[in-house]
């Protein structure tokens, strides 16, 4: 006798997953806000800096791109209390990890944006009598901002697919709500397919939403 799809149990517990859905959209805006910060500093600081701060930075980015998401949600969890006297909730330590880890990836995001903008218009500012302050905040960012953006809506909808990762200290996002639900119905199937719909339908209106923002900054130009 072969398999037979039955959701029913799925739906009684679907408050699992879309309380776990809810969590995850929070843990990827506030990863993506911090995460921000931390690449927009650095790639500020990396094109205005000398030798020795570039190498930091690049050490840094190179570092977190080379290793596993999954191992550094562990290194951070389970390794950096027991090395310095810290006590964090499994949410807060997986927020750290995810905002250093995005911030890796749009370091370079943010400096290639930077090193983009036209030569011409740092000159005009520079011409009009725009301090080297002025000249980045009125002229290199909103520039930098509309060649980046793209970039940075992809690494939004992949830190939103990320914080699945976060089933594994325990986080009850969207995946974790999975997991309990198949541990206690064992309904594989019908499960994972719900679960695969919700990140499949959330993941398209995010992109719908964000393509609909680079439209408008494009019209503003």
């Amino acid at each position: 006798m072969g398999y037979a799809l039955n959701f029913n149990l799925i739906w009684r517990h679907f408050d699992k997953l879309w309380g776990g859905l809810l969590l995850s959209l929070e843990l990827a805006v506030i990863s993506i806000a911090i995460g921000v910060v931390i690449g927009l500093v650095l790639a500020v600081w990396y094109v205005s800096a000398g030798r020795v701060v570039r190498a930091v930075i690049a050490a840094y980015v190179e570092f977190i791109r080379n290793v596993p998401l999954i191992l550094l949600v562990y290194l951070v969890f389970y390794g950096l209390p027991t090395v310095v006297d810290l006590a964090y909730s499994a949410p807060t330590s997986f927020v750290l990890t995810l905002s250093v880890y995005s911030g890796a990836y749009l370091v370079e995001v943010f400096r290639s944006g930077l090193e983009a903008v036209p030569r011409g218009q740092l000159d005009a500012g520079k011409a009009i009598g725009l301090t080297p302050w002025q000249r980045l905040l009125h002229v290199r960012l909103p520039t930098m901002l509309r060649i980046t953006l793209p970039a940075l809506s992809n690494t939004f909808i992949s830190l939103f697919k990320d914080t699945s990762i976060a089933s594994v200290i325990s986080v009850p996002e969207l995946t974790f709500g999975a997991q309990w639900i198949n541990f206690n119905t064992f309904r594989i199937v019908e499960v994972y397919l719900v679960t695969t719909a919700m990140y499949l339908v959330t993941g398209y209106i995010m992109l719908f939403g964000l393509r609909l923002v680079e439209r408008r900054f494009r019209a503003a130009r």
